[in-house]
């Protein structure tokens, strides 16, 4: 269960403490949390939400800068619409089945957030741990469902039609990924067993990346990615800038993401977000150097590409344990990850499955070996204090919390690989979810949208008397090879 953490009881914040958090006063009576406090957890907990919502911007540059120009601007108001889709979708039937009083397979109360005259901790009991308002609790786990949504495109990226990201955006939203999140967070069986998974390597990342999955096995590679004799052709994307950009703003936003999932700051152990913040950079920073020493090693140079893929790796497998772990296996779980992401890009390049963003091997498998590390590094003490699951096999708990976290992880995986093949597969016999070879090579910003990205590297507007055919045909070239066009100067 997500979040069942730090419990009501304990010793009583000092009041300086207060001062700094919420401005006055004792934070905890004898009957629980003052108005005082919760006001400081509340405050916490939205700042969280900006910093995660912010992963959307993140998301935006890295995927963009990893394809090719003249698709830029499709991927960059895809992460804008989808965002839309899911804070509306979430909002009126995504977070009752994900956190909503029900069943151990979905919840069943809370529609549209209306408790009616019910107590909300009645109609969304998982959530009862933390006193802050139901908005604030809606908010803070709609920027979730979000990114989880946005890992689904990266691996679908250059080849995907716009109106499937609406249609599939939708279907996600209301019933592959809260069904997942009430299986573990919400109070469902897999929460009953015990997994651990505080702020989301499969809720989320996994979940993500096995959508992405499916809808890459059918969409298949893009025009030239793999020659006839079965070789695979670089694709380099256009702007490793916004690469690292995007993975710096990331880096930001999870500093939201796995401390925020505490969703409250002035508890009796107070200050434990800031632990999980440290745990969480250590991983990134450890996943980057590996990341690039394992690429260094293996491709003979420090690809850009990779040590950003590395970070991001090691941030999607912290997560899960961010909460649970001592700072040094924070180390080893993030470096392990990075080497992941380095052999796991190569390992789904050689199987012939085209993932320009490595989303499968970043948020996939990384996701799960971060779930899987609870099962070895969690420690005694924190899972008392958290009151989930067992320890460790590391630290005496034996293989049973990772027996649970392997149940878990098949799970989670089976359920949104199989549903996401089976809606991409509908929507393929129906509508189609690739665009035509004419609309792949010319670019999907000027095919899709009828504008470019970069108009002053493809509009004969600003190609200084440039004919359209000639622009066309580079287009196509680029489309091919993935070499960016030459443009004569203005």
């Amino acid at each position: 269960m997500k979040r069942q953490l730090l419990g009501r009881t304990g010793s009583v914040l000092p009041g300086a403490l207060l001062g700094l958090l919420a401005g006055a006063g004792p934070v905890w009576a004898a009957t629980g949390p003052t108005t005082a406090a919760i006001a400081a957890d509340t405050v916490w907990t939205v700042v969280a939400a900006v910093l995660v919502m912010f992963m959307q911007a993140g998301f935006a540059f890295l995927e963009a800068g990893l394809t090719r120009a003249k698709n830029a601007g499709h991927i960059a108001v895809k992460n804008l619409v989808i965002y839309s889709i899911s804070s509306l979708v979430f909002w009126a039937v995504g977070f009752a089945i994900c956190f909503g009083t029900g069943n151990s397979i979905i919840g069943t109360s809370g529609w549209g957030l209306d408790v009616a005259d019910k107590d909300i901790n009645t109609v969304f009991g998982s959530l009862s741990f933390s006193d802050v308002p139901l908005a604030a609790k809606y908010l803070f786990e709609v920027v979730f469902c979000a990114v989880s949504l946005a890992i689904v495109w990266g691996g679908m990226a250059e080849r995907t039609k716009f109106s499937v990201y609406i249609i599939f955006g939708v279907i996600f939203s209301a019933v592959i990924y809260p069904v997942v999140g009430h299986w573990i967070w919400g109070g469902g069986w897999l929460s009953t067993l015990g997994m651990q998974d505080f702020a989301g390597s499969t809720v989320v990342h996994l979940q993500g990346a096995a959508a992405a999955f499916a809808g890459a096995l059918l969409l298949g590679p893009r025009i030239g990615k793999y020659a006839r004799d079965g070789k695979s052709n670089a694709i380099p994307g256009h702007n490793i800038p916004f690469v690292v950009l995007g993975t710096l703003i990331l880096w930001l936003g999870w500093f939201g993401f796995n401390p925020g999932s505490t969703l409250m700051a002035t508890t009796p152990s107070v200050g434990y977000f800031a632990y999980i913040a440290m745990t969480t950079n250590l991983a990134a920073a450890a996943g980057a150097l590996a990341a690039m020493f394992t690429a260094w090693r293996v491709l003979g140079a420090p690809d850009m590409s990779m040590v950003a893929n590395g970070a991001i790796a090691a941030l999607v497998a912290i997560t899960a344990s961010c909460a649970f772990v001592d700072p040094w296996a924070s180390v080893v779980i993030g470096a392990m990850a990075g080497m992941i992401a380095v052999l796991g890009v190569l390992l789904i390049d050689k199987l012939h499955i085209d993932d320009p963003v490595g989303a499968v091997s970043v948020h996939g498998m990384a996701g799960i070996w971060g779930t899987l590390s609870n099962g070895l590094f969690a420690t005694p003490d924190r899972v008392k204090l958290l009151a989930v699951g067992s320890p460790g096999l590391f630290y005496g708990g034996g293989i049973h919390q990772l027996v649970v976290q392997a149940e878990g992880v098949s799970a989670a995986f089976a359920y949104v690989f199989l549903t996401s093949l089976a809606v991409f597969y509908v929507l393929k016999v129906t509508i189609g979810i690739r665009v035509s070879a004419h609309d792949e090579i010319e670019g999907l910003d000027i095919t899709e949208h009828k504008m470019w990205g970069y108009p002053e590297m493809f509009s004969p507007s600003f190609a200084s008397g440039d004919p359209v055919g000639q622009i066309a045909t580079g287009a196509r070239k680029e489309g091919i090879s993935g070499t960016p066009v030459a443009r004569p100067a203005p």
